[in-house]
């Protein structure tokens, strides 16, 4: 109570001014909890594009949005709570419990994921040690055809057999990767000229042509061809793809359907989808390209250890991209997709699309 000089009381005249804020009573709270957040959300940007995870890169979007939400309108929160009955105090333990569990979390994902690398890696090794060695390796120029199979047991062994033995005086090998196929695909090329290694656990299509790749260099290929298993891709067309990789017009050579005959039948949704991802290559990377997911190409081996790889199933875009930003010199050649002869397409239904535009950002970004 104050008095005024007549000893008049003047009680409440000079009553505190109370200013409410939407942030926590605590400035140094809310500041760790902002870095917090940011923190969380950057540890998911660097996972994703160095990974690929995308359960990592989504649980740290929704963490680090939630953190930033309790730092920044905390009243939201107590406005949710008196309407269930709950005062501050159990929001405050609730606080503490939920930061403990982003951190568990963050935890978990990571070994999770670091385990996966580990027996992708484990994985692609063991196919990797399948291979014996070549005594004519560094004697005489080589193409190593690298034809990536998963249960293509009906279709294989005739696109193998169909391979010649030579292409412009280099000698022809193919090499089938076998990835975790739970068919007769390893049994139907065995007896055929193919070096075939089998991967014990399904990796994708990414990773089953790393395999092939490492396999190709240590035995001293000169040029890597990529084909498919299905018999989409005519045996006929292998020099167009080789020989300027030969003659040392370029590094990089690849198909394209749009240049040459679509035979494949995709629908008219995937066959726009194709164009829409291609033109955003072309504007990302300035290429010219018509055709980014087509898997018949030829690659100078030498300039494979240039590229970094590491996409386990979208990998027609990495390596176009990766093959831009290290300069090599890219050629595109027309070709023909045929029906394919046997069995079922691989590719995903569910989220193929975004599988491609993850791929494509991801590479262009790192």
């Amino acid at each position: 109570m104050m008095l005024t000089p007549e000893g008049r009381s003047i009680e409440g005249a000079f009553s505190p001014i109370v200013v409410e804020t939407s942030g926590l009573d605590s400035i140094e709270l809310t500041v760790a909890l902002v870095v917090l957040a940011v923190g969380v959300l950057l540890w998911g940007f660097e996972r994703y594009r160095t990974n690929f995870s995308k359960s990592e890169f989504l649980v740290s979007i929704i963490l680090s949005g939630g953190i930033f939400a309790i730092a920044v309108f905390p009243n939201v929160f107590e406005q949710l709570g008196e309407m269930v009955a709950i005062d501050r105090r159990p929001f405050a333990i609730s606080l503490i419990a939920n930061v403990t569990l982003v951190c568990l979390v963050l935890v978990l994902f990571a070994r999770t994921r670091s385990n996966q690398q580990s027996v992708a890696t484990l994985t692609r090794n063991l196919a990797i040690d399948q291979a014996t060695d070549d005594p004519d390796a560094d004697t005489q120029p080589s193409v190593y055809v690298v034809v990536p199979a998963y249960n293509e047991a009906e279709s294989i062994r005739s696109v193998v057999e169909s391979l010649p033995d030579a292409i412009g005086g280099y000698a022809l090998q193919p090499l089938v990767v076998s990835d975790g196929s739970t068919d007769a695909t390893v049994e139907r090329t065995a007896s055929t000229d193919a070096l075939v290694v089998d991967h014990p656990i399904n990796q994708g299509q990414g990773g089953a042509l790393r395999t092939g790749f490492s396999i190709a260099q240590q035995r001293g290929a000169d040029v890597v061809v990529t084909m498919d298993a299905d018999g989409q891709h005519p045996v006929e067309e292998l020099p167009q793809l080789v020989e300027p990789i030969i003659d040392d017009e370029a590094d990089y050579v690849v198909g394209s359907r749009y240049t040459g005959v679509d035979e494949s039948n995709n629908s008219p949704t995937r066959q726009l989808g194709i164009r829409v991802f291609t033109a955003l290559i072309n504007v990302m990377t300035k290429s010219e390209i018509t055709d980014c997911t087509n898997g018949y190409r030829a690659i100078r081996a030498s300039k494979l250890c240039e590229m970094t790889l590491s996409e386990e199933r979208f990998s027609a875009p990495e390596l176009l991209i990766e093959a831009r930003k290290n300069g090599l010199r890219i050629q595109e050649v027309p070709i023909t997709i045929a029906q394919r002869a046997a069995g079922e397409t691989k590719k995903p239904k569910l989220g193929y699309a975004f599988g491609l535009t993850r791929t494509i950002f991801v590479t262009w970004l790192r």
